[in-house]
């Protein structure tokens, strides 16, 4: 007896509706008024016992520099190396430079549990702190574990719900797709975003606390409390398809890309650390000699909310705060955003699409009239008007250390922003972003933040 083939919709609208009613459910959830948030984080904070010391390198637990200062790791082999790398991305001198690098070759999951309460999708979220955080303890995905956290090569406590993602049919995925980290910063860093469904009684730690999408939204508007972690898996779900319009269709996006792929050459080679160009060692730091771009330094921590209740390690500390907007503009009343092929040592394939600016306008002080990038002067002198979207986001806790950027969606017209672009750069869709955001590399992680921004209704354009 034969038995009948079951085909599924390869687009599940059912779902992109579930979303778009989480996203509307701005003001409470099932268990949390979003006006109770601040408290709730505030007695998490409470709770427990958190401290960061800088301390010198030769004072980490566990790291050393080795092979004559070729490489600064951890004596297990395992979490990541400090290493030096030289970039190559043209003939000209300004596209050649040498740096240091994170090398954490090993995929972390980061994931988040959903789960419908009252006809509403949730999503449960955990308090977590990362040494890095301005703050230390800010919202975060329900697992938020490298490979070496979750089969506990530190040798510490189990990582709370981890089963959800790594055991095979124990709940329904909505998003799972790999994806980059910071490519200025990480050697080739890839990550496994994840979104799992769950009709489980979930016991829910005293840390983690349901939210709707909306809620999550609404916290997007404060200043450092939803983490990067967070805001890149809520980039990749499945929300709203592609406009039925856009200025250029998804084929001539996506050809568009590629081509910027393939006529990009960068070459990434090893360095000793010690003979990386430009950049000394101190007991404390190893830092560019200009006082530019970012130091590595060293710390001990203390939090005993964590598997590992206290440890030392690197991090990578930004000698100033970024900038990183999208440009957006309509066209035939159809809203589309500015992205740019953006190219990134660290990334695997040559660039990713980033927003229309991200940098760090310190770098570029020193550059005379004509040689800073392009629309990072429109950005830094936005009427307030023109400014759709504007907060502070900090990156990833648990490599860098108070890396803060001002993330904004800001409005421009056809003087300020043409239609025909400068090179590298091209106008599509929020709906294409989307689109794009479900395969790997093709959206850096800044850019995710801004569409996690728009994913969660924090603003409309």
């Amino acid at each position: 007896m034969s038995t009948a083939t079951v085909l599924r919709p390869r687009v599940d609208d059912r779902l992109t509706a579930r979303f778009a009613r989480s996203a509307a459910a701005t003001r409470t959830g099932a268990f949390l008024p979003t006006h109770s948030f601040t408290e709730w984080l505030a007695r998490r904070a409470r709770a427990h016992r958190f401290r960061v010391d800088r301390i010198p390198f030769a004072e980490l637990d566990g790291w050393s520099f080795r092979d004559d200062f070729g490489v600064l790791g951890h004596h297990s082999g395992r979490f990541f190396t400090v290493e030096g790398v030289s970039v190559t991305t043209g003939p000209d001198p300004l596209l050649h430079w040498q740096q240091p690098i994170i090398n954490q070759p090993e995929v972390g999951i980061l994931g988040i549990l959903a789960k419908e309460f009252d006809g509403v999708l949730h999503f449960l979220m955990q308090a977590k702190m990362e040494p890095g955080n301005p703050n230390l303890l800010q919202l975060s995905p329900t697992v938020q574990a490298t490979r070496s956290n979750y089969t506990k090569v530190h040798r510490g406590s189990d990582v709370k719900y981890i089963d959800h993602f790594v055991e095979p049919g124990r709940g329904r995925v909505l998003a799972d797709v790999m994806q980059s980290e910071h490519g200025a910063w990480f050697l080739r860093k890839s990550n496994r975003n994840m979104i799992v469904e769950t009709d489980e009684d979930v016991p829910v730690d005293e840390d983690f606390c349901w939210l709707t999408l909306g809620q999550i939204g609404e916290l997007l508007h404060r200043d450092n409390v939803v983490n990067m972690d967070a805001r890149t898996v809520l980039a990749c779900a499945p929300t709203e398809p592609a406009e039925r319009e856009a200025l250029h269709s998804d084929t001539e996006v996506r050809s568009w890309f590629t081509a910027e792929r393939s006529r990009h050459d960068v070459r990434v080679d090893p360095v000793p650390l010690a003979r990386v160009t430009d950049w000394v060692r101190t007991p404390t730091t190893i830092e560019h000699v200009a006082q530019r771009y970012f130091r590595v330094v060293a710390v001990s921590v203390q939090a005993d909310s964590r598997e590992v209740t206290a440890w030392s390690q690197p991090l990578i500390e930004p000698c100033a705060e970024g900038v990183i907007a999208f440009v957006t503009r309509r066209f035939a009343g159809v809203p589309h955003v500015l992205v740019h092929a953006r190219v990134e040592g660290g990334f695997l394939d040559t660039v990713e699409l980033a927003p229309t600016v991200q940098y760090t306008p310190e770098n570029y002080a020193h550059r005379g009239a004509g040689r800073r990038p392009p629309f990072l002067d429109l950005v830094l002198d936005a009427d307030p008007a023109d400014i759709r979207y504007e907060a502070i986001h900090s990156e990833e806790g648990g490599r860098f250390l108070n890396a803060e950027s001002r993330y904004l969606f800001v409005t421009a017209d056809a003087d300020q922003a043409p239609d025909e672009p400068p090179p590298g750069y091209r106008w599509v869709t929020p709906g294409q972003l989307n689109s794009l955001v479900r395969h790997g590399h093709y959206l850096n992680v800044q850019a995710r933040t801004l569409l996690a921004v728009l994913n969660c209704g924090a603003v409309r354009l």
